[in-house]
């Protein structure tokens, strides 16, 4: 049901696959972060979690990404887009563009 502003509103069931995914990533992604010594503080923990729910909507329902140029995250760390792309590779169908998406997070959360 579109709610005007360009959501979709979900029930209850049909948000639960995709929080448990989210939450499942989360999950992973705290333990990269604890290895890597990386912190995040709330702000950024709770723009990855929301970040990390669109992920898991769009590896349930093959929704695709707009498109994305590369050179935008020309100056991410190579550690920040290789962390990514491991978080990525646990949905196992996305596209490579969604971890230059990720990677500022993880760069924003190790910079701060």
């Amino acid at each position: 049901m579109n709610q005007g502003n360009g959501a979709v509103a979900m029930t209850a069931a049909e948000d639960a696959p995709i929080q448990a995914l989210a939450e499942r990533v989360m999950t992973q992604i705290a333990a990269l972060f604890a290895a890597h010594g990386i912190q995040p503080n709330a702000v950024q923990q709770q723009m990855l979690a929301s970040h990390v729910k669109a992920m898991a909507l769009r590896s349930l329902t093959g929704e695709a990404l707009p498109e994305v140029e590369e050179e935008l995250f020309e100056d991410i760390s190579d550690a920040s887009m290789l962390l990514a792309q491991q978080v990525v590779d646990l949905f196992g169908n996305l596209p490579r563009e969604e971890a230059w998406l990720l990677s500022v997070h993880f760069e924003v959360a190790k910079n701060d």
